[in-house]
Order: C-alpha cells, then sequence, then structure tokens
C-alpha cells in the first residue's frame, strides 16, 4: 500500500460512468414494467452500487479504506434507437455514480466500483432473458481534490461547465 499518511486531509470527489446494452427488448421492457423476476432492477442495481463504493478496499487491492462522506447512483434509461451502430438498438441503462469524501487519497476507484457493482447487478438480473447483455464504457468522468488537480473527460466537459455554473459546484 502507498503511504498516504503524511499527505493533507481535502475535500476529493469523483464521477464515474458506465452503460448495460440490451441486445433485446426484453429487459428493458420487463424494467420499465417492473416486472422482472428477481424485483426492481433499478433500486436493486442502485443499492449495489452504493454499497460497492463503500467496500472498494475489499475488493480491490491495495486501495485504502477511506470515510465516504457521500454515495450516489443514477441509473437512467436509455430508449431503443433505431438502426443503431453503437449497441443501442435495444435499449440500455447509463449508470452514473458520484462519491465525496475528506481524507489523504481520492475516491476515483469508489465510484468506479460503484458502477462496475451497479452493472454486474443488472447483468445479473437481466441474464435470463439477455444472454448478451453487454457492459461498456466504464470510466472516470471527473476527479477533484488533491495535489494532481482537477481532472475532467471531454465527454463531460459541457455537463460539468453547466453544473459549475448553475451551482457552484459538480458534485
Amino acid at each position: 500500500m502507498v503511504d498516504v499518511g503524511h499527505k493533507d486531509a481535502t475535500s476529493r470527489v469523483a464521477i464515474a460512468t458506465g452503460t448495460v446494452f440490451f441486445s433485446n427488448e426484453q429487459p428493458l421492457k420487463l424494467i420499465l414494467e417492473n416486472n422482472n423476476k428477481k424485483g426492481d432492477v433499478i433500486s436493486t442495481a442502485r443499492i449495489a452500487g452504493i454499497m460497492a463504493a463503500k467496500r472498494t478496499s475489499d475488493i480491490i487491492p491495495l486501495c485504502h479504506p477511506i470515510p465516504i462522506s457521500k454515495v450516489a447512483v443514477e441509473i437512467t434509461i436509455q430508449s431503443p434507437v433505431e438502426d443503431s451502430k453503437d449497441g443501442d438498438r435495444y435499449g440500455s441503462l447509463r449508470i452514473r455514480a458520484s462519491v465525496k469524501c475528506t481524507g489523504p487519497t481520492g475516491v476515483e476507484m469508489e465510484a468506479l466500483t460503484a458502477v462496475t457493482g451497479a452493472c454486474l447487478t443488472v447483468y445479473d438480473m437481466c441474464k435470463a432473458v439477455d444472454k448478451a447483455v453487454a457492459i461498456e464504457d466504464t470510466r472516470l468522468l471527473y476527479k477533484a481534490g488533491g495535489v494532481s488537480g482537477d481532472y475532467v473527460h471531454e465527454s463531460f466537459r459541457d455537463e460539468c461547465e453547466q453544473r459549475l455554473k448553475e451551482t457552484g459546484k459538480v458534485f
């Protein structure tokens, strides 16, 4: 483990995203109707993401346990796109996790683990009706705090600027 004992505790924020793509119309139909045999996919995935963020140091070797002060997992239903070449022909779920703490190390791994946990939960709950569920585009969108400074992924730049303009903060 890297020694972070000498580092000052500062406010840290990270936002990550990932997308679950479906290969047929059945999973999205069941999700929209809240009729999946395993239960409410959206709520279960949201809780799984929060739990995953809190357990990141148990999952990722050499990752520091940190005092997370806030985790938010948002799941957005993306409608099917006719003639889609990017895999969204049958719809998808976009998952975004935001994590905040005050500490000597960042929360990027917690945000990415939250997204991954939520995506895997959707997969598990939908695999009975769609064996070809795909989890793609998992990435860090934003991080703030620490010595290395801020990072904004190009796909998040406009939204980040809009949030800062409207509220003075990203998360």
